[in-house]
């Protein structure tokens, strides 16, 4: 069996590193971070476009590292933050994306996508930008417009922490047992 590629993305605030943490404890196996929030940590959170693109790689040379440690024998791998993420947040700040981004998108595969609703309460962090609910929406709707049309199957998450973990679980166990 290959291990599987899962993916948390959506708004800041709606629990994506809380969900890749608990699966990845309850599959014992590993989780990849989202690498912007050490960048932005380290660097601040006045970025521009370019750094954006810099993030970007440091994704995926994160998730790549990640990959490269995982034992056959774990099922699957959760990954907070993609591509697409990026590709929003390019969009959605600067009104443009870089094509790397465009790209990479493209090109690497994932087997499920988690997609994290905004029915969380907003918990402030100074990293955090949008803590209105009108633009959380706006920002949960263009990620569901990319998961409704790409072929990754997709699963919404929503409700309480608890209710998240169950729904991913239930969308894990789904992919390992029929794939």
């Amino acid at each position: 069996m290959s291990i599987k590629k899962i993916v948390a993305i959506g708004p800041e605030s709606t629990g994506k590193s809380t969900l890749c943490l608990q699966l990845a404890e309850h599959y014992q196996t590993l989780w990849c971070p989202e690498y912007a929030r050490g960048y932005l940590e380290e660097h601040g959170k006045d970025y521009a476009y370019k750094d954006l693109l810099t993030i970007a790689k440091g994704q995926l040379e994160l998730e790549n590292g990640i990959l490269s440690t995982v034992d056959s024998r774990q099922p699957a791998v959760f990954i907070d933050t993609d591509m697409y993420v990026m590709k929003v947040w390019c969009e959605f700040a600067f009104n443009k994306c870089h094509s790397w981004i465009l790209n990479q998108a493209a090109t690497v595969k994932y087997d499920l996508y988690l997609l994290c609703n905004v029915d969380l309460p907003w918990i402030e962090d100074t990293l955090r930008e949008y803590p209105d609910k009108k633009t959380r929406n706006k920002l949960y709707h263009f990620y569901k417009d990319i998961m409704v049309n790409q072929s990754v199957p997709w699963v919404d998450i929503s409700g309480s922490y608890e209710e998240r973990l169950q729904t991913g679980i239930e969308a894990v166990d789904n992919l390992i047992n029929h794939y």
